[in-house]
Order: C-alpha cells, then sequence, then structure tokens
C-alpha cells in the first residue's frame, strides 16, 4: 500500500470519517458525565460509543479501499483512537464508575508510546502498529462500551475485570512497541 502526501488526502473520505470522529468525542464524554447517578451508564452513550467504534472500523475499510493511507490518516486514526478511550475512560472516572489506577496506567502506556512512535518518526523510522495493538483497542472499546451499557450499571466486578485485561491488553504492546522500536535501531544504527 502506498503512502500519500498530497492535500487531498487529508480531506479523504477515511480521515473525515476520522475526524467525525474526534468531533463527536466530546459529545459522548458529557453524555457520560451527564449521566453522573447511573455511574455513566446510558443508552445514548452505549449506542455514540459503538458508532465510534464503528467509525473506526469504517474509516480502514475505506482508505484501504482506496489503495492508500495518507500521513495524516495515518496520524489522526491512533490519535482519535486514543482521545475516544482516554476521555471515555478519564470521564467513567469522574463518575465514580472506573478506579483512577488503572485507568492512569492506560493513559500513561498510551501518552508514551504515542510519543515514543512520534520520536521514532522524526528519525525516518517506522513502528508500525501490531495486529496485538488493534486486538488492544477492541478489548479497550469492549470494556468501555460494557462500563456504559445501562443493563450493567450494579455489575461492578464484570466492568473492573473487562477493564483489567484491557490495562494487560494496553501493557503488554506497549512493551512490544518499546521492542520493535529497539529493534529497529539496531538493524539500523540509528
Amino acid at each position: 500500500m502506498r503512502v500519500t502526501r498530497h492535500l487531498g488526502t487529508v480531506v479523504s473520505p477515511a480521515n473525515l470519517v476520522t475526524l467525525a470522529r474526534l468531533v463527536f468525542a466530546p459529545v459522548l464524554f458529557g453524555m457520560v458525565l451527564a449521566a453522573d447517578d447511573s455511574g455513566g451508564t446510558s443508552w445514548g452513550g452505549f449506542l455514540l460509543g459503538g458508532l465510534l467504534a464503528a467509525s473506526d472500523f469504517f474509516d480502514g475499510v475505506l482508505a484501504r479501499r482506496r489503495g492508500t493511507v495518507s500521513r495524516w490518516g495515518a496520524f489522526l486514526d491512533p490519535l482519535a483512537d486514543k482521545v475516544v478511550v482516554i476521555g471515555v475512560a478519564l470521564s467513567l472516572v469522574a463518575v465514580e464508575r472506573y478506579s483512577l489506577v488503572p485507568v492512569v496506567l492506560l493513559t500513561v502506556r498510551e501518552v508514551v508510546i504515542t510519543f515514543y512512535r512520534l520520536w521514532y518518526v522524526r528519525r525516518g523510522l517506522a513502528v508500525p502498529a501490531r495486529r496485538s495493538a488493534k486486538w488492544k483497542t477492541s478489548v479497550q472499546g469492549l470494556a468501555l462500551m460494557l462500563a456504559v451499557l445501562p443493563p450493567l450499571e450494579g455489575a461492578d466486578i464484570l466492568v473492573d475485570g473487562v477493564l483489567w485485561i484491557a490495562v494487560a491488553f494496553t501493557l503488554v504492546t506497549g512493551f512490544q512497541y518499546l521492542a520493535d522500536g529497539s529493534r529497529a535501531t539496531s538493524r539500523t544504527g540509528s
């Protein structure tokens, strides 16, 4: 797949879907925060979260269909994922649905790996996403969806368990990125 760099790729259909995910993310945060009396659970939040998750899949389909991956898309898509995941997780902490410790672990890993990958990009090296990172995003999404699902309002053990599974995936893939980056520099001498 070729990586394109011209201005037209900034406003490609795939990137517009990703941008829409960024635009609607604060609406989702607001829905979680507004449902404070029910621990952040609401059908509206669940449905919007599902739409945002579907848009993550859909923007990838659009990009592959065109046969190009733009630099903007490669930057925006994971950024949108992180904004949604971290924003919803912090909103769930604010309404006391999630504990702070697992969300801090998740957030620190996401921020560190984002800057780590940017550091490599600035040196002309790529640390591509692994299949396990795609699984990580799916497990994070599942944890968030279960946390806002109204029938599970009182299912704290289930919600906490799935959150910790998501944190485990998040940390393991973080260590994999560190190892991949280390291998990339040992091969290139950078």
